[in-house]
């Protein structure tokens, strides 16, 4: 466990996000998700925690990864495959790491990445609200959270703690989810006329019922051919895990 600016990290600093519902982007503007109580960690991994996991895992060092699972950009910045670049913070969130390298750390941690409707669920939330999603406030802040440049060169816990105790879910990086490609947003669910897009996941803007909500949609300008093996700077992850039932 490390212990940075006063924030205690470690593998095991999650916290549980309670049960409830939430309404989508995608489908139409009265069906909510029931989203079951999950447990999210606090922090997105960072560059220490991913150097630790390749050091153990070889296959996953760059060197090693076949192009399958990632492509030229994986880990691109660091100096070599087990050592960081210099000006990388190693409380930073490590970035241009594949969904499939993603996925494979959060297992080695009998942990796995967040579903979608998860991710959203308590990215929606603001520091005093559940459901901050018709917060004008909470929505302006993200979009200018936009204009702040080299976020994920920032240590995690650098933003604001949300309701349910969850750090940088806007405004550091964008993260990975399980399923990040398993819904079509199409012209006739968003009931704007557009061509369909693949659904990404973000953590550019929470999901919003308003469809002119500008703080929901910015994310849809980070969307298009994105793939599993894709590695790109400003996007990285973190573990969710089932509660016991």
């Amino acid at each position: 466990m490390v212990s940075m600016s006063g924030l205690s990290l470690g593998q095991d600093d999650m916290k549980m996000i309670g049960a409830g519902s939430y309404l989508p982007l995608y489908g139409s503007d009265t069906d909510e998700v029931f989203v079951p109580a999950f447990y999210l960690d606090v922090y997105p991994v960072t560059n220490q925690e991913f150097l630790a996991f390749v050091k153990a895992n070889p296959a996953w060092r760059k060197s090693k990864i076949l192009g399958l699972f990632a492509d030229g950009s994986y880990l691109n910045t660091w100096l070599n495959d087990t050592t960081l670049a210099v000006e990388m913070d190693p409380n930073a969130p490590v970035t241009n790491v594949s969904w499939f390298a993603a996925k494979e750390y959060c297992d080695c941690q009998e942990k796995r990445l967040p579903g979608m409707d998860e991710w959203e669920y308590a990215a929606m939330a603001s520091e005093i609200q559940a459901n901050a999603q018709t917060d004008s406030v909470f929505n302006q802040r993200i979009v200018s959270s936009y204009e702040t440049p080299k976020t994920y060169s920032q240590p995690v816990g650098s933003t604001y703690r949300n309701y349910w105790g969850i750090y940088d879910m806007h405004g550091l990086i964008w993260e990975w989810t399980f399923d990040f490609s398993s819904v079509l947003i199409s012209g006739e669910s968003r009931k704007d006329g557009q061509t369909d897009r693949n659904l990404f996941c973000a953590a550019g803007a929470v999901s919003a019922s308003n469809l002119m909500d500008y703080a929901a949609f910015m994310r849809y300008a980070f969307r298009g051919s994105i793939k599993a093996n894709y590695g790109i700077r400003n996007l990285g992850f973190r573990c969710a895990k089932t509660a016991n039932k």
